[in-house]
This record gives C-alpha cells, structure tokens and sequence, in this order.
C-alpha cells in the first residue's frame, strides 16, 4: 500500500514475455538451433543415428565409448535447450534400448554428467520433457516452411506425425495464450467488451487446437501385423506424416516416453 498522501502505482500490464513465452510461438521455442558447437560434435553425430543405432542394439556399446564432455562450453539458452534435448533423447535411448523387459537402471557417468549440469543450468529436471520432445524439436525442412523433428526415435512416420501434429496444437494454441493476457488486463477495466473479445478469441483457440490434434487421427490404416516390439515395426512407414498408427505408438513411442 502506498504511503499516506502518495498515489498507488498502477499495476503493470500481464505480459507473455514475463514469461519467457513469444507473441509469435507461444511455448514453442522460436527458431532453435539445429546444430551444438564443434565440441560437442560426438553428442549430434549419436543423436542423428538413434532410430538405427537403437535398432541395432548398438547404441548403448557407442554411447560407453563417447568421451567425456563438460557443459560449461555451452552459451546462452537455446545452445542449452539443444543439449538438453539431444542429451534427453540419448537417456532414453540408452535406458530402453533392450524394450521394457532390458531397461537400464544406470546411466553411464558420460552422459549423465553432463546431463545434470545442462538440467542444473536450465533449471530443469534431467529427463526428456514435453519441452525437449516438442516444444525445442523442430526444425523447418525448406524455406517454404515444412517442419521437421531436429531428432528422433524409432517409430517412422507415427513418431514424426506425433512430434509435428502436436506441435501444430501447440501453435494453434498462441492466440488463446494472447487472449489470456488481454482477459487478464481487461478485467480492471471499465466494461465488459474487451472481456468479451479476449475469452471468445480463446475459445477459438481452444476449438483450432482440437481441428490441429484431430490430424492425428487421420490418414490410411495398415493392418496391425505384429506389434509385439519396437524393433520389429519398419523404420518407415507408408502413413502419411500426420497420422499416429496406436499400435505403433503403444509398442514403440510409448516405451521411450516412460521416463
């Protein structure tokens, strides 16, 4: 409260970027890097060739041989969210290589090291995060926009169509992120249209966001055929890209996802 005889402050405007979010992409992270610096070469060349190396069963003999890297090499945010995202997906990897049955219970001390540094850094969990699988995992294929996920897993096109169709939901979603900081500074204003205009722009939102998600749902089915493990589904299917095969998701993806 302000001091007898001095007016109040008015209050300052709720703003998206108080909170580290963006006008244009909303929690997406805008524009991220696609490539770490030259030392930490050994990490991206393991990260590209996960989907084969985890087929092969070879990725965890190669991430054993991988040297030793610090991460105090690493500058500035978007240099730390690839790492954490690069150094997530080798986790996973490493801990579900075997399937459900083989999982490892302990990380080699060169990947988690320095895991626990980025995750310290970023002020994170040191897992693979929503925030790594979708939201820092993109990239645009052609100049004309065409997106694709900066790494990947086993699962062909459902783990693409996964990653990309919830990334379309999370775009979808950035007018209704903007309506709620106009609702929330048009509540103290006289009136009501403003208000007004700000929840109906989120409720649009809302409904794009189902239309976006519903992509997942679409495209040809295949015949299920043998879905009793990851390393027995094609490295690529005939799907198209926005479409999730359950089968595929259940037997594959979802074994990466468990943490």
């Amino acid at each position: 409260m302000a001091a007898s005889g001095e007016e109040e402050a008015p209050p300052q405007p709720f703003t998206l970027s108080r909170f580290q979010l963006s006008e244009e992409f909303g929690f997406l992270l805008p524009n991220p890097l696609t490539e770490l610096p030259p030392p930490y070469g050994p990490w991206m060349e393991l990260a590209g060739r996960l989907p084969e190396l985890l087929a092969s069963r070879q990725l965890r003999a190669r991430l054993l041989q991988m040297p030793q890297l610090s991460a105090r090499e690493l500058r500035g945010h978007r240099e730390l969210r690839l790492a954490h995202l690069v150094l997530g997906f080798l986790a996973m990897g490493y801990v579900w290589q075997e399937g459900e049955e083989g999982a490892a219970q302990v990380l080699p001390r060169n990947l988690a090291v320095p895991f626990w540094e980025v995750s310290r850094r970023l002020g994170v969990p040191p897992i693979l995060s929503h925030a790594d699988f979708v939201l820092a995992n993109w990239r645009r294929k052609e100049p004309s926009g065409n997106l694709e996920p900066i790494v990947s897993l086993p699962g062909g096109e459902s783990l693409r169509g996964f990653i990309l169709v919830t990334l379309l939901v999370e775009k979808a979603a950035v007018p209704g992120i903007k309506a709620i900081a106009e609702a929330v500074n048009a509540v103290p204003q006289p009136g009501e249209d403003a208000l007004l205009r700000a929840l109906q722009q989120l409720a649009g939102a809302i409904g794009d966001m189902g239309q976006a998600l519903r992509r997942m749902h679409g495209g040809r089915r295949r015949p299920r055929g043998d879905a009793q493990g990851w390393r027995r589904h094609p490295a690529r299917s005939r799907f198209p890209a926005e479409h999730v095969d359950p089968a595929v998701f259940y037997s594959v993806i979802r074994i990466f996802l468990s943490g």
